[in-house]
């Protein structure tokens, strides 16, 4: 009969060459801000006759994908969000003001009869393409009675572009035009207005061979003017698309150019290639072996996770991509949690061998490895659901990326480590001895907790200075959270911060906030508009030369509060989450001591930021719950250890039980801590604006996590423990199986 090891091994191969197969036989789908384009938000609203349902926004959809095939975009993408938003994106297209005008018009069409001309005061008459007033009669074909409608040019009847249009009913036409044809040509009564969002778009008279009462026959007409193609193309999808159910707001714009994309793929690569390099050099000089055979697993790691995110049809975004190679970092974790408990049960018992040592090190360290993920599952999930556009993709890909490092350390390490650990010694094994860290932190064995207020006190006056951060310099809030309009703009030459923010006073926008940063040049307002934003690239080409659009964000008002209210509640939900979990998992004071500690982390990133007034969006927020998830993870590790140290010695104070685990768990602590800041070091090198500040965060975050675990939660923990008067819990007691029949032994 087979063993476990030989099934592991099975399933390691088949998991392996799985991965390989999608990843050679499928292609990633890039989001737009990898591959260019625009992505469009709008929200339907209620009219006088129609409310904004979800039936009505999926009939806005079919009118909308009509109007992007029209426009020839490649592979466009429409989807509805709850039942009143509609995402748009349009690869290739990069022109936001032209994609939303085009696609989000309203477009009600509609063909009235001439009643004569209007007082030329009266503003509440329509004017035609002339500026011609006049009064029109009902609707006589709406939009809905056009059955196509092509733009057409014709160098003999001269320079211009018109529309030609056909007619589902026929009689209709000819009985609208044969009335106009019986009045004199200087009538105005002999025009029919074409009329298109209650504008008069062309109102053309009827021509002098067109006979009374008899009309135009055949369902045909032309729209013309002085039309460009662009112009009439735009107008012909408009007319063909027909009208929309019910009105749309824009409340959501983003724009990428090609350029910025394929340069943020180079960056994430490099940032990911270094953070690989540089992490299995430090797990191999750490752990030996053993640690050359988990940055073999982390290769495995990295294969599984792209081949799941492709295989599931996910989209690749800029912070997704950013989450992929943080991922790196944390992959090492279980790793680094079975190494050192292996190389705890090996120095306590060494004639057993290094074989049960490591199966003792993948059994004992389960709980914490499964606690910990748990936690940070929790913190990619509200990512999913709370944040917006490309950080959603940061949740999918954290959350795949954990659970790829599941198996990647606890199955594809394990079944490598069983393969080759009989064959090497103790020391080239690397958990025959207990490393460096554990060695110096038990021949000194320092009392920490001795210290645990004067701990508490300091950490306290850190967390002072950051939230007077927040009261004195307050939250840099981005478009994301406040509403607005961002664009970032490339110069061929350097401008200064004074020199680019005295160009954008010239171009009439003196409220915009301006920050330059090598060759490019980012403008954020709360009312900047396209004519601004045309402006300014003018007022900017004066003095930067050559200027080239990155990229443009727009965020509605209501969304952007909406987004902001969604953060909080991210964060909110996230801590209250956290403390529920460990709530059940351990006793409340431990919860209750390691949400403390975490708010304390929380409350120094964001007064970081403010006193950096680094800008608050949702990369931020990705950030700030990836924080939340590590945090508790490092200390659900402790307190694991915690509490099994406390059954164990039940004699000794729990004082004494925090310390020991807090000393036992920190060689663990720091070689995963080292693990995670290489990685985001080199996304701070490679990653670019946007991610070095998100990898800035991370190593606040992941700093201030690290020492909290011992000197907030720990001391935190011992002064709640004086008011829970439970006792620790009984040890476990040892299974004894029955012998099997004929075996003749107890095991």
């Amino acid at each position: 009969m087979f063993r476990a090891p030989f099934w592991r091994a099975v399933a390691a191969l088949a998991v392996i060459v799985t991965s390989i197969i999608l990843t050679f036989t499928m292609s990633p789908r890039l989001g737009l801000d990898l591959r260019g384009g625009t992505q469009l938000v709008f929200e339907t609203k209620d009219s006088a006759t129609v409310k904004a349902d979800a039936a009505a926004t999926d009939r806005a959809i079919n009118v909308l994908r009509q109007r992007a095939d029209a426009l020839g975009v490649v592979d466009p993408t429409l989807v509805r969000s709850g039942e009143r938003r509609i995402i748009v994106e349009l690869p290739g297209v990069l022109d936001p003001a032209q994609a939303a005008e085009v696609i989000g018009r309203t477009a009600q069409l509609a063909f009235h009869p001439v009643l004569g001309a209007a007082e030329p005061g009266d503003k509440s008459a329509p004017r035609d393409e002339n500026g011609v007033p006049y009064e029109l009669g009902p609707a006589a074909i709406t939009g809905d009675g056009v059955s196509d409608a092509v733009e057409q040019s014709d160098p003999q009847r001269g320079p211009g572009w018109w529309v030609s249009l056909e007619f589902r009913d026929a009689g209709a036409w000819q009985r609208l035009t044969g009335e106009a044809a019986c009045r004199s040509q200087d009538d105005p009564r002999r025009r029919i207005a074409i009329v298109l969002d209650k504008e008069i778009i062309s109102s053309p008279p009827m021509d002098a061979s067109i006979a009374c009462r008899t009309g135009i026959p055949g369902g045909r007409a032309d729209i013309t003017g002085s039309f460009s193609h662009e112009e009439a193309r735009d107008l012909a999808v408009l007319i063909k698309g027909g009208a929309l159910p019910v009105p749309l707001d824009l409340v959501e714009q983003r724009t990428v150019g090609p350029t910025l994309g394929a340069a943020a793929i180079e960056a994430s690569a490099k940032a990911a290639l270094a953070g690989l390099v540089l992490t299995a050099v430090f797990i191999v000089a750490v752990y030996r072996m053993a640690g050359l055979l988990s940055a073999i697993a982390l290769l495995c790691y990295g294969l599984i996770s792209y081949a799941a995110l492709v295989a599931m049809g996910a989209t690749f975004t800029l912070p997704g991509l950013a989450g992929f190679v943080l991922a790196i970092g944390m992959a090492i974790d279980a790793n680094v949690l079975v190494f050192e408990r292996a190389r705890e049960e090996y120095g306590q018992a060494p004639g057993r061998g290094l074989r049960p040592a490591l199966d003792r090190g993948f059994k004992n360290a389960w709980s914490a490895i499964a606690d910990s993920n748990v936690t940070t599952l929790i913190a990619a999930g509200l990512l999913f659901w709370l944040a917006s556009g490309p950080v959603k993709g940061f949740g999918v890909t954290l959350a795949v990326g954990v659970l790829a490092s599941l198996v990647s350390a606890m199955l594809i390490t394990r079944v490598l480590a069983h393969a080759v650990i009989d064959r090497v010694g103790p020391r080239l094994s690397g958990l025959g001895s207990p490393g460096a860290v554990r060695t110096w932190l038990t021949r000194r064995s320092p009392q920490l907790m001795k210290a645990g207020k004067v701990w508490l006190a300091i950490a306290a006056g850190v967390a002072a200075v950051a939230v007077a951060g927040l009261l004195v310099r307050g939250l840099n809030y981005g478009v994301e959270f406040t509403g607005g309009r961002l664009v970032e703009f490339a110069t061929s030459r350097p401008l200064s911060a004074d020199a680019a923010g005295q160009a954008v006073t010239r171009a009439g926008v003196p409220s915009a906030v301006v920050q330059a940063t090598g060759d490019g040049v980012t403008v954020r307002a709360g009312r900047l508009g396209i004519d601004e934003v045309s402006r300014i690239e003018q007022a900017l080409e004066r003095q930067g030369g050559e200027v080239t659009k990155r990229r443009e964000e727009f965020i509605g008002p209501s969304l952007g509060e909406e987004l902001r209210r969604n953060a909080l509640v991210a964060l909110g939900v996230a801590v209250a989450m956290q403390l529920a979990y460990l709530a059940v998992r351990f006793r409340w004071t431990f919860g209750a001591a390691a949400v403390i500690a975490l708010l304390v982390d929380v409350i120094l990133v964001a007064g970081l930021f403010a006193w950096l007034g680094k800008p608050i969006d949702g990369v931020f927020l990705a950030a700030m719950l990836t924080i939340v998830g590590y945090s508790v993870n490092d200390k659900v590790v402790v307190f694991d250890r915690v509490r099994e140290l406390w059954t164990a010695r039940r004699g000794e104070p729990f004082a004494a039980a925090v310390n020991g685990a807090i000393l036992q768990t920190m060689p663990r602590t720091v070689n995963t801590g080292l693990g995670a800041l290489f990685i985001l070091l080199a996304l701070m090198a490679f990653g670019g604006d946007s991610l070095r500040d998100f990898a800035i965060a991370l190593v606040t975050g992941i700093v201030a996590g690290t020492l909290s675990s011992a000197f907030v939660a720990g001391p935190t923990a011992i002064l709640l423990g004086r008011f829970d008067r439970r006792p620790a819990p009984e040890p476990a007691k040892p299974r004894v199986s029955r012998p099997r029949e004929g075996s003749g032994a107890v095991v």
